[in-house]
């Protein structure tokens, strides 16, 4: 039996999965923040530039100041980034020099450990993006192993990879990412001993797997028994779903088989209970548990891009082109080198399967995002391109276009097109997002910092009340309680 770690990513994998990344802004976590940081959690997995990103663009917050406030409302607890290395906030690819500003200012910022993640299992990739987390002062840098099933993804294959970030000085740990929830317990029985064996003890090994077709709960314990050190988990509504474990169950069910979790019950069951609040006072829907469903093991789409899937084809009058739809995207993944099916490249496969079958031909039609990622520029593909499809991409007016468009813009060069004199952080900003939308984060001012769900529906009155015309009187009548309050003669009446 085993001492098992949590990290807890209610704050980013759960808002993404369940609320869009949306969900929660700068008060919501300043008001849980010092809680979770007494709970016991290894560390908390608490953004990503997509998430940065949205803050600006949906809520108007400033997302330097939110991991600043945050970093010192929990100062016990590590923050994690996850990022590829490749783009930051917006989804073109950016100069390296970018990036390590990026690094360099989310540590300053109060950020600890960083995700290394390349959806193509690059190693070259991934070992430059550790080196440059670590030249910027990251503490910790985490490996990923994104999980998929292919042709190519075996036990070997995995392990290879953990082999060569164990002989790296600048990976702190590995984990086993399964963004699909696809990983079963019968094969992290032998997958986990593969990568240990390969890990030699040098590094700890963590797994972080959603609930998206109801697996990853049994797979955790597994797990446990299996020698993994840390499994990642959410709280309350922000698990389960498309999301990860929720953290109250795996920690009972892991004691019942006789592990030991350093957790405060009584502090996880009111983070919970609080995110329970907000999700009712702000309308956010609940992760639920999922039963199993054997079709995404074929074509490994999220369950947000299906449904996507299924509106688009009723708009266009062909809901029953679903399945067709389904089994042309397996094949074009397979013509593609088998993509991981972690965005962007669920989007990507799943429009080009649709263009192959709505279209007369397959690859008449080719979107911009398969020609760049036939360019390479997500990244090398696992597997090469099947001849084929390759020949017929490359043979195209709009591949000779991308192809012909520079690389990214240094620093330096983006900094003459921006106001003179701007921070290092809002230049970031600006070099990677509309100019409007940072206009309006900086008009907006500080976020707030505090937030009671409990206080929302009187807050909510409140602002309705505002709205109205002036008023003589206002009364509030309920069950055993009753205000009644009139303007004096002479007061304003607003």
């Amino acid at each position: 039996m085993a001492n098992i770690q949590l990290v807890d990513v209610s704050l980013r994998d759960g808002n993404q999965s369940l609320w869009g990344a949306t969900g929660l802004r700068t008060a919501h976590i300043l008001q849980i923040a010092p809680l979770l940081d007494r709970t016991g959690f290894t560390a908390l997995d608490f953004t990503s530039s997509t998430h940065m990103g949205v803050a600006v663009r949906t809520h108007r917050e400033d997302p330097w100041e939110r991991i600043r406030l945050t970093h010192q409302a929990m100062p016990h607890t590590p923050l994690q980034f996850i990022g590829s290395g490749l783009r930051f906030i917006s989804w073109e690819p950016v100069h390296p020099d970018l990036i390590r500003l990026a690094y360099s200012r989310l540590v300053a910022a109060g950020m600890q450990r960083f995700v290394v993640l390349d959806p193509m299992h690059d190693m070259s990739a991934m070992l430059q993006s550790a080196r440059d987390v670590k030249a910027a002062g990251g503490t910790e840098v985490i490996g990923a192993l994104t999980y998929t099933i292919s042709a190519v993804h075996d036990d070997a294959f995995y392990a290879d990879l953990a082999a060569r970030m164990a002989a790296s000085p600048d990976f702190d740990r590995v984990y086993v990412k399964d963004p699909a929830g696809l990983l079963t317990p019968e094969r992290a029985r032998t997958l986990f001993p593969a990568v240990r064996a390969a890990l030699a003890g040098r590094l700890p090994l963590e797994l972080h797997s959603h609930c998206t077709i109801g697996l990853s709960p049994l797979t955790y314990l597994a797990a446990a028994d299996l020698g993994v050190d840390v499994l990642q988990v959410a709280c309350g509504p922000l698990a389960n779903g498309s999301s990860l474990p929720n953290a109250e169950r795996v920690v009972a069910n892991l004691r019942e088989l006789g592990h030991t979790v350093d957790i405060d019950d009584r502090l996880l069951a009111a983070a919970s209970a609080y995110f329970g609040g907000l999700a009712a006072a702000e309308g956010l829907p609940p992760g639920v548990p999922q039963e199993y469903d054997a079709s995404f093991l074929r074509h490994q789409m999220a369950g947000g891009v299906v449904t996507t899937l299924r509106r688009q084809l009723s708009e266009l009058g062909l809901p029953e082109k679903f399945d067709e739809v389904l089994a042309e995207v397996a094949r074009v993944r397979a013509e593609l080198g088998y993509p991981i099916m972690v965005t962007p490249f669920p989007q990507m496969v799943c429009g080009q399967a649709l263009c192959n079958v709505l279209g007369t031909e397959r690859y008449g039609n080719v979107p911009d995002q398969t020609i760049m990622y036939v360019l390479g520029k997500f990244g090398r593909p696992t597997m090469p391109v099947d001849p084929g499809v390759l020949d017929r991409i490359v043979d195209r007016p709009r591949t000779r276009e991308l192809m012909a468009e520079p690389p990214p813009a240094p620093p330096e060069e983006l900094r003459k097109k921006l106001p003179r004199g701007i921070s290092d952080d809002e230049f970031l900003l600006r070099a990677t997002m509309p100019a409007g939308e940072v206009d309006a984060m900086l008009a907006a001012g500080p976020a707030r910092r505090r937030y009671n769900p409990a206080l929302k529906p009187v807050l909510d009155l409140l602002g309705g009340l505002a709205s109205r015309p002036p008023a003589d009187e206002l009364l509030i009548d309920k069950p055993g309680f009753r205000l009644a309050l009139t303007a004096t003669e002479g007061a304003p009446r607003d």
